[in-house]
């Protein structure tokens, strides 16, 4: 375990990221007493938080509104679309039914 000072840390902290980012921990201390550590995150965590700010980023910027409901409970309400073969005739179909 790597540790470092707060200044040490603020001076480098390039650094250090990179020696999370390979799996090591670095314990910051101030005056010699232990007040935070960093730890790296695991693979799942990593890919989950990436996906939840690319999807907040493009929220931010008004490209994309997320649902506030179950994908699931939607899939109930909603029928699946028949395909027969022809799309003109299916669309013509479900235009005729109400859907």
């Amino acid at each position: 375990m790597k540790k470092a000072g707060i200044a040490e840390l603020k001076d480098n902290l390039a650094r250090y990221l990179d020696r999370v980012k390979g799996g090591e921990t670095v314990l910051v201390v101030d005056r010699n007493q232990p007040i935070a550590q960093i730890i790296p995150l695991r693979k799942t965590a990593r890919r989950a938080a990436t996906r939840n700010g690319r999807l907040a980023r493009l929220e931010r910027k008004g490209l994309i509104r997320r649902g506030s409901s179950d994908p699931d409970q939607w899939l109930v309400k909603h029928r699946p679309v028949n395909v027969s073969g022809s799309v003109l005739q299916d669309l013509l179909d479900e235009r005729r039914s109400g859907w």
